[in-house]
């Protein structure tokens, strides 16, 4: 399942939303391309989404989540990267 939370994290003057999936990262890839949201968003285990796409990500069919919870789903699907596991950390 594609999860998304509230674009509420600031950066580069606006706001952004997490994207995950709590299923794989071969289907998190495929919805953030149907997205238009570009590989180099890709931050170890979830893409950072600028508020802008946020509709169209529930549109699509990603699932409103809190941000807590988004982490959750990935821990418990084994997919959730932390930085501090991540190489070159």
């Amino acid at each position: 399942m594609i999860l998304v939370d509230e674009p509420r994290w600031p950066g580069r003057g606006r706001l952004w939303s997490h994207l995950a999936s709590d299923l794989s990262y071969a289907e998190l890839h495929v919805f953030a391309e149907m997205l238009g949201v570009p590989r180099r968003a890709f931050d170890r285990d979830h893409y950072d989404i600028p508020a802008a796409r946020f509709q169209t990500a529930l549109w699509l069919g990603a699932t409103l989540v809190r941000s807590r919870d988004l982490s959750a789903r990935l821990r418990a699907a084994g997919l959730r990267r932390p930085k501090h596991l991540s190489p070159g950390s």
